[in-house]
């Protein structure tokens, strides 16, 4: 691996922490961070340190307009070599249960944009022959709780989507390493006024575990590797225990 990084997403801590991590590494060269108000992106370049850092307008709600990115991005610093999909939303579970937009809206960024802009990228990285995707699914869609069923849902239709798409690369010369974090003790959380959960982990802890697993050619990534365990006990606990089981 060497070469353009580009992050799909990037104010996501984690993003800018395994581009970080893989720059400082030796395994790329170049990072892209491709989010909503691109001009406001100091601190996340900044982060990078010396590395060839580029921004770009990404929105990824908008659907249509995915293609032009990345015909963008490719124009400007080449075919990234790896594409982490970083965006996403926790949205607001109790507005969502009542609130039909704002529970589509959740569904919307953390599935169908997700959906759309993978679907492009595997296609461009395919007609090349190589290349590197990381995807960001969730122990939320494990096992989809009550307590944040709308999120979950939208994770675990991102799971099985990526885990079809990996097998669909297989033999095409791109990778897909999808990761399964538990609580991740970041800005997102913080600002949801969540408290972390047994098994937390940092972004920049998510960043180590995923650049090894890039680097092992892992298919899925568990962070922390502990979580596997915790997740087999959940596929297994009966319904009226889980339904109980907080966020």
């Amino acid at each position: 691996m060497s070469g353009t990084v580009l992050v799909l997403g990037g104010r996501s801590e984690i993003g800018v922490a395994l581009a970080g991590r893989l720059v400082a590494d030796g395994r790329a060269t170049t990072v892209v961070l491709a989010a909503r108000r691109a001009d406001t992106l100091g601190a996340e370049v900044a982060a990078l340190g010396s590395a060839r850092v580029g921004t770009v307008e990404f929105d990824a709600d908008d659907l249509a307009g995915h293609e032009a990115v990345l015909d963008h991005v490719e124009r400007e610093f080449g075919p990234p070599d790896v594409v982490v999909v970083a965006f996403g939303v926790l949205g607001d579970q109790q507005r969502a249960e009542v609130d039909a937009d704002h529970a589509l809206a959740v569904v919307h960024t953390d599935y169908a944009a997700q959906v759309g802009v993978l679907t492009r990228v595997a296609a461009r990285m395919r007609a090349r022959g190589r290349g590197e995707i990381v995807v960001f699914s969730s122990i939320a869609g494990w096992r989809v709780r009550r307590a944040n069923y709308v999120y979950g849902s939208a994770k675990a239709g991102l799971d099985g989507f990526a885990t079809g798409l990996a097998d669909a690369l297989r033999g095409s010369g791109v990778h897909l390493t999808l990761v399964r974090p538990g609580f991740v003790i970041g800005r997102m959380t913080a600002d949801s006024g969540l408290s972390p959960a047994p098994l937390s982990s940092t972004p920049a802890q998510v960043a180590d575990a995923v650049a090894d697993g890039l680097a092992k050619r892992r298919d899925v990534v568990w962070v922390p590797g502990r979580l596997r365990l915790l997740a087999a006990v959940m596929r297994v606990l009966p319904a009226p225990i889980w339904r109980r089981m907080p966020r």
